[in-house]
């Protein structure tokens, strides 16, 4: 994909929204840094969720308990995790809480009484997307919910139900989407302002790929018209692939301090029938993109960023997924929820609704070091990266670094490139040390206030380490004034 920002960027790049990050050269004029795409840890005590609940281990479905048709948030309102699951597969949708992300607990709701479904068992959830709307009007539509159903004999293109939410449990049908394949689902693109439906088809020779439709409002964002949706984004020759041609099997994003972090979730193989006869899931692994439009997306690292364990007895063996709403912001980490799935070798050879290349879904998490999609490393002495030209109205310099012992220091310059008094190297208080978000001062100057307003560039230099962002705060705690994925515990420095 051609990605028009990066070819031609602005003369003059704003960065007061978010934390700014260096996942791509919008932002560099230029630097003798290397960039390393970073990939998270594995939590040593996955699957931290599994089939456990009558729902989830209701013998008319394979044993699955997976948020790949609902979410992980954490509700600053109500200071918990939450997740909207799938209860078996192609069972009922169903919710847990959790006041630490780590341990889950299935509250008795009133919806189907003496369980934790949701929604009524008459409704099977096959994809979709939960999401916690901050920025909603009314109240009574703070959660948002699309709900696409199985696929039915003969029948992949039919609409999705559209769900909101006063408080999460509770859910009123708002309508529902035009024609649309499965494991289609959706996500809200605050720079935009507009909801976003990922819409999965099939267009030969990519296979599986996504249609693009957008609308201010959330129900209307599911209503098109037949071919009207335009061609968005599939696999490519650069994907690595294995039984088969790469496919892209789902795109889920959401917006992460300055930009729009999504996951392609690539179809490795093998074919559906291959699977199905050996009762094991098929392989999908999750590649990183990022996008500052939520359009255009830029993938210049191919590898799994959170992928299977392709080993008799794992239990992620495949068909790895997104969850709606992708990170969470906790402490100095990012949190990724994803699904995986070891398959059930006892559950009966026939319709994939029931096949074993289903069974045994669970929940794992992946962690990585906040910001730290990619890094612009120093590898020797007297390295430095020079910014284009940017405006910014904030105080405080910020940085997200690791020095390895050495001194970064940062310069600001004029849009021709000149030295400004007194931010100079010279008079710079250079950061050494390891931290998600560390001050950088200068002799003689309280802030940087008096060049708010100004087309400024930062020059870095830094002889051995990593630098993962940068921003200018209103406030000396801090604070980025950027999104935060699905959320987190807010604590001081990490605003």
């Amino acid at each position: 994909m051609r990605v028009p920002y990066l070819a031609h960027p602005p003369e003059i790049i704003p960065i007061d929204v978010g934390r700014q990050l260096l996942v791509d050269d919008f932002l560099i004029a230029e630097t003798q840094f290397a960039r390393h795409f970073g990939r998270p840890v594995k939590h040593p005590g996955n699957p931290v969720f599994f089939p456990q609940s009558p729902s989830e281990c209701d013998p008319a479905f394979p044993p699955t308990a997976v948020p790949k048709c609902g979410g992980v948030w954490y509700d600053t309102r109500d200071r918990q995790f939450k997740m909207w699951y799938m209860a078996g597969y192609l069972g009922a949708m169903a919710y847990a809480t959790s006041p630490d992300g780590l341990h889950w607990t299935r509250p008795a709701l009133d919806v189907v009484p003496g369980t934790n479904l949701v929604l009524p068992r008459s409704l099977h959830p096959d994809s979709g997307t939960a999401w916690i709307d901050e920025e909603a009007s009314d109240p009574a539509q703070r959660y948002k919910l699309l709900v696409r159903e199985g696929n039915l004999p003969g029948r992949h293109f039919f609409p999705a139900h559209l769900f909101t939410s006063g408080d999460g449990v509770h859910w009123t049908r708002a309508g529902e989407t035009a024609d649309m394949d499965d494991r289609s689902t959706c996500f809200y693109n605050p720079f935009r302002r507009r909801w976003v439906q990922s819409i999965r088809t099939w267009i030969h020779p990519r296979c599986r790929s996504r249609l693009y439709w957008e609308h201010a409002d959330f129900v209307c964002s599911g209503q098109w018209q037949p071919k009207e949706p335009p061609f968005w984004v599939g696999a490519d020759t650069m994907d690595v692939c294995g039984d088969a041609r790469a496919q892209l099997y789902n795109l889920d994003a959401v917006a992460y301090e300055s930009l729009m972090v999504g996951f392609f979730q690539i179809l490795r193989g093998p074919p559906n029938q291959i699977g199905e006869a050996r009762a094991e899931p098929k392989l999908t692994e999750l590649v990183l993109a990022t996008s500052r439009d939520g359009f255009h997306w830029h993938r210049p690292d191919r590898r799994p960023f959170i992928g299977a364990r392709r080993e008799p007895g794992s239990w992620e063996f495949g068909y790895v997924e997104s969850t709606g709403g992708v990170c969470l912001v906790v402490g100095d980490e990012l949190w990724f929820y994803y699904s995986a799935y070891a398959g059930e070798p006892a559950c009966p050879r026939g319709p994939w609704q029931v096949n074993g290349m289903y069974g045994n879904g669970a929940v794992g998490l992946a962690k990585l070091r906040r910001d730290g999609f990619a890094a612009m490393q120093a590898r020797f002495a007297g390295a430095d990266l020079l910014t284009r030209p940017l405006t910014f109205s904030g105080r405080h310099l910020f940085v997200n670094a690791q020095t390895a012992g050495a001194r970064l220091s940062v310069e600001c310059r004029d849009r021709e490139n000149h030295p400004v008094e007194p931010f100079t190297h010279a008079r710079c208080q250079a950061f050494r040390g390891n931290a998600t978000a560390a001050e950088i001062r200068w002799e003689g100057a309280d802030s940087l206030a008096v060049l708010a307003g100004r087309t400024v560039r930062f020059h870095f230099t830094l002889d051995r380490g990593e630098l993962y962002a940068f921003w200018v705060s209103p406030s000396p705690r801090g604070e980025s004034r950027g999104y935060r994925g699905a959320g987190g515990p807010m604590t001081e420095g990490n605003e």
